[in-house]
């Protein structure tokens, strides 16, 4: 679906947050960007959004760059409009579009129902705990059916609760919807539990150093599970010889 070659980034102040980046992706992944703070897996992910540009190598989309609305990012921080409902959050992207309530409130409707906040449609952020205002945030990603799910440490402020119920819940999401997930996380457990494929990036500037695929079963029970276990130490012990 996706393929980087040799991408490059560094900012106007001199850093350089990627180097070489190499990497292919494709239709119905669900990868991990695993690495320690500052080693640009956000700036991988902005690239991929097209919100920035790299200096080097380039990102060639298979069947071209993505249309409007095939791209869902969900940021660290739920952005939601604090004057607006659940609803009317979940609604810009297609109010920003041009399309009309008429049009757009099945979708709202099923979007909300799909995060679990069928019942919360009026409700402000303010009425909602952390966790809720995330089901927000990812509500409004989905709402235009992307091919492709970005996400940029959205559970990283949550009690460790709150987070393990929605990385639950996405990872039903991710079977029912069949989209493609690319996943920033700097939690070596959310990544071995989550993603069927963890992509290891290096301190500063950032390279892929590993691509680790998965066979931990997906659900509750992956927690559980020895293969799990065994994931997070392999992980771990690629951490160490990298840090």
């Amino acid at each position: 679906m996706l393929t980087l070659n040799h991408v490059a980034r560094r900012f106007a102040n001199g850093v350089e947050a990627l180097h070489d980046v190499s990497l292919s992706l494709d239709a119905g992944d669900f990868v991990a960007l695993l690495g320690p703070s500052g080693c640009g897996k956000s700036t991988l992910l902005r690239l991929i959004a097209g919100l920035d540009a790299p200096d080097g190598g380039q990102l060639v989309w298979r069947d071209g760059v993505p249309a409007p609305g095939a791209l869902g990012f969900v940021f660290q921080d739920a952005t939601l409009l604090p004057w607006a409902t659940a609803a009317e959050n979940v609604f810009l992207p297609l109010r920003l579009r041009g399309i009309g309530w008429a049009d757009a409130g099945a979708k709202v409707t099923a979007a909300l129902a799909q995060v679990g906040l069928g019942g919360f449609a009026d409700a402000r952020p303010h009425q909602l705990s952390g966790g809720m205002r995330m089901r927000v945030s990812i509500a409004r990603a989905l709402v235009s059916r992307p091919r492709v799910l970005l996400m940029d440490e959205p559970f990283a402020a949550l009690d460790e609760f709150t987070r393990h119920k929605l990385q639950e819940d996405l990872l039903a999401l991710w079977r029912e919807l069949g989209c493609t997930i690319i996943f920033v996380t700097h939690s070596l457990y959310e990544a071995a539990f989550l993603a069927r494929r963890i992509v290891l990036m290096s301190p500063r500037p950032g390279r892929i150093v590993q691509d680790i695929a998965s066979e931990v079963r997906s659900g509750a029970a992956a927690r559980l599970d020895p293969a799990y276990a065994a994931l997070v130490a392999q992980i771990t012990g690629h951490l160490r010889a990298v840090a």
